[in-house]
């Protein structure tokens, strides 16, 4: 096993109070990934040292990550704030970790808390780059704080009313969360579209409403995909009433999707609007930080009930032979979860 150090540090300022010597996930290449030592450091002013519990996959971008699907135009702007190595490969990518902070900033020490940080067992970061979990929100819950902004933002970008009928298209962790929290406008009635019917359980542990894509109710008033496929979307623009705005979530990295702007399209009026996490909408920009919005996403997941979207569990020792399954688009996974152990990478 490699390892990646440029820093001339020694074995004993590598490892911090006798942890687990510091390992991370690389993806080395075109559906090649492994584990590999990295080097480490203890906190200076200002920073924590954090081992980790859990981290969550996350199946859209880490596939076109693994997949080398990434295209260039977006490699600056698709860096995950702590990665390392440059796309296509190598690269150090990953963004949900739940950890402990075992030292540096004493307001934050035996806390657990989230970060936008890789797949790695430990760490250390700006103690400001840290999130401390709230009580009401388990640490295997708070791996979906991200996925959790990106529905937040998405519902900003869409801006559904009370009352109204609601349609996901796309059953994915993403498309639930955002269901999830359009469900909990008034008098909505939302429904999730997906081809697997197995989601239909979960939909409905959600509070929600389930239909496959040839049962999918029409003239809705808000219509959000994510799906990543050119036939969700025929069907989200199916679903729209008159006027309607689809919110386009998914993101096709390095690929095209055909998409139908003829037929009733225009004499409809239907929008096309499109809903990305990496920004705030601009009416809200000059109020809500980056940091408003994760902890407004992480207080969205003290229901115990979205416990259901975590699907499967993998040892992060097992990370490199399991990610391939995990990432295969045809994979049953909803959000799976990375288990840190005692171990020596």
């Amino acid at each position: 096993m490699s390892e990646r150090n440029g820093t001339g540090m020694t074995e004993e300022e590598a490892v911090t109070r006798g942890t687990p010597e510091p390992c991370a996930l690389w993806y080395q290449g075109q559906e090649r990934c492994g584990l590999e030592r990295v080097s480490h450091r203890k906190p200076q002013p200002g920073e924590v040292f954090v081992k980790a519990l859990y981290s969550g996959v996350s199946r859209g971008t880490e596939g076109l990550v693994f997949r080398g699907q990434v295209p260039q135009s977006e490699w600056q702007r698709m860096r995950a704030p702590f990665q390392e190595g440059d796309f296509p490969f190598p690269v150090k990518y990953g963004y949900s970790s739940v950890g402990t902070v075992l030292e540096g900033d004493t307001a934050l020490v035996g806390r657990t808390v989230f970060s936008l940080y890789p797949h790695q067992n430990v760490y250390t970061l700006p103690a400001n780059s840290c999130m401390p979990v709230p009580d009401g929100v388990s640490p295997e819950r708070a791996v979906l704080a991200a996925n959790m902004e990106t529905a937040l933002n998405a519902i900003w970008d869409g801006k559904p009313s009370p009352g109204d009928h609601i349609c996901v298209v796309g059953g994915g962790v993403v498309g639930l969360l955002t269901a999830y929290v359009a469900g909990k406008l008034p008098g909505s009635t939302v429904t999730v579209i997906d081809t697997n019917p197995e989601r239909e359980e979960t939909a409905k542990a959600l509070g929600l409403y389930f239909a496959l894509p040839q049962n999918a109710p029409r003239d809705q008033d808000i219509v959000f995909h994510t799906s990543a496929n050119a036939a969700g979307l025929a069907t989200a623009l199916e679903c729209a009433g008159d006027g309607t705005s689809i919110v386009e979530m998914s993101w096709y990295g390095a690929g095209n999707v055909a998409v139908s702007l003829g037929a009733d399209f225009h004499s409809r009026r239907l929008k096309l609007i499109s809903s990305q996490v990496g920004t705030i909408p601009f009416e809200r920009q000059p109020r809500w930080t980056y940091r408003r919005r994760l902890e407004t996403a992480m207080s969205l997941l003290e229901d115990p009930v979205l416990d259901c979207l975590i699907t499967h569990r993998i040892a992060f020792r097992s990370l490199p032979e399991q990610l391939p399954k995990v990432l295969n688009k045809a994979s049953d996974v909803l959000a799976a979860l990375v288990v840190y152990e005692e171990q020596i990478c």
